[in-house]
């Protein structure tokens, strides 16, 4: 169920008291439902159900103080609501937003990750969840992505949710006639209970997070980061194919320079143990300096190469991402001059090791050759379904908690 799980309360506000019997039943987008496990009862009754009918604040607290008075056989609650400044029900998720690939250490990945399991078993179960009936996710897209955005999308209406949805929000919304992020953030946020938004701005994620008093997702900021894809779904579809996180190697192929997602990993594999990153990549679009510094203060061994089959016979993975077209503006002559630079195809395939995966975050264009789907070792397909799975527990543990 939806239901917020708490074990202590006590609710103090300017709101008056409420008297709730039997089934009190509130809009479906305004109610909040907590439940009051049995031993936390000073009363006969087994158990007792309230709904809160405010939106709280981001890391919010609530406090309750129950007075529950039987009359005429009837359970009724009388709650007292005083609003504090911090909401912790039950066990709350550690992150309020979701902006960066760094937010996350190894434990919390794995725990993650244990919720993502439990998500795959509601998505091949017959029955429809219910656990976010009644919240609204509103999804802000600057920049088209039909797979993050429908990725969301599912993963909140397989959980019972609804979404509000703009695409090319940079054209089509207020954006256009010139309004700033901020306030756009501040008007969305009136709308819905979560936010999910692309940008073609580097940080404009952090922006929203600041302005906003809901969680915000961040599901691409121009050349910065893309932590779903690869702070999450990425790593956990690496663990899911090679068993283990610790003492791999791996091969960062493409457009390392303006790659959201090989960015974002790399940051995510510095939290592992006995790692190696290999950059492959035409000069033009080779990794920037931040990410090396940043590996090599943490001790991470990572070498550029040029000759991918060199590299591809000593990884586990081989992380293939396309040349960006849009990123190069008007000089289309260096976008033709790094493109088909590094292909992915059978010849490659035969100097892979047996176990290992190849990944991509697609759309791929020509750097995947079409015969390489039928391996096994292609996993990009498979990489791509993960993402409903940890996008579902993201919204879960962002939304109810743990």
């Amino acid at each position: 169920s939806g239901s917020v799980y708490l074990s202590t309360m006590s609710i103090t506000s300017s709101l008056t008291s409420t008297t709730l019997c039997g089934a009190s039943v509130f809009p479906k987008a305004l109610a909040r439902s907590i439940e009051f496990p049995r031993n936390h009862l000073s009363t006969p009754f087994e158990s007792s159900k309230i709904c809160l009918t405010t939106y709280p604040k981001k890391n919010a607290t609530w406090n309750l103080t129950r007075n529950i008075v039987p009359i005429q056989g009837t359970r009724c609650h009388a709650i007292q609501v005083e609003t504090k400044e911090s909401v912790t029900p039950g066990k709350k998720f550690q992150l309020s937003d979701v902006i960066e690939g760094q937010q996350f250490d190894r434990e919390m990945l794995s725990a993650i990750f244990d919720v993502a399991r439990e998500m795959e078993k509601i998505e091949k179960s017959s029955s429809q969840s219910e656990l976010l009936k009644g919240y609204l996710m509103a999804t802000l897209f600057y920049e088209p992505s039909t797979r993050t955005r429908l990725s969301f999308e599912s993963a909140m209406k397989r959980l019972g949710g609804e979404v509000l949805t703009t695409e090319n929000a940079r054209e089509f919304s207020s954006a256009a006639k010139g309004e700033t992020l901020e306030d756009t953030i501040r008007t969305v946020e009136g709308y819905s209970d979560i936010i999910v938004m692309r940008h073609f701005e580097s940080g404009a994620a952090k922006r929203a997070a600041a302005t906003a008093n809901i969680p915000v997702i961040n599901a691409g900021d121009g050349p910065g980061e893309h932590p779903t894809q690869v702070a999450l779904l990425d790593v956990y579809t690496i663990q899911s194919e090679i068993g283990k996180l610790d003492g791999i190697s791996v091969a960062l192929v493409g457009d390392l320079a303006n790659g959201r997602t090989v960015r974002s990993l790399a940051y995510l594999l510095a939290k592992f143990k006995d790692v190696k990153i290999y950059f492959v990549s035409p000069e033009i679009v080779k990794m920037k300096d931040d990410i090396k510094d940043y590996l090599t203060a943490n001790g991470v061994e990572w070498e550029e190469s040029s000759n991918l089959m060199d590299v591809a016979s000593k990884c586990d993975v081989v992380y293939q991402t396309r040349i960006q077209r849009e990123r190069f503006g008007e000089r289309l002559d260096l976008y033709e001059a790094a493109r088909g630079k590094y292909i992915v195809d059978k010849a490659l395939l035969g100097v892979m090791r047996k176990n290992a995966v190849i990944m991509h975050p697609l759309p791929r264009l020509d750097e995947i050759t079409p015969d390489v789907d039928a391996d096994p070792r292609a996993a990009y397909f498979r990489q791509a379904k993960n993402g409903l799975f940890i996008r579902m527990a993201l919204l879960k543990l962002l939304l109810v908690g743990w």
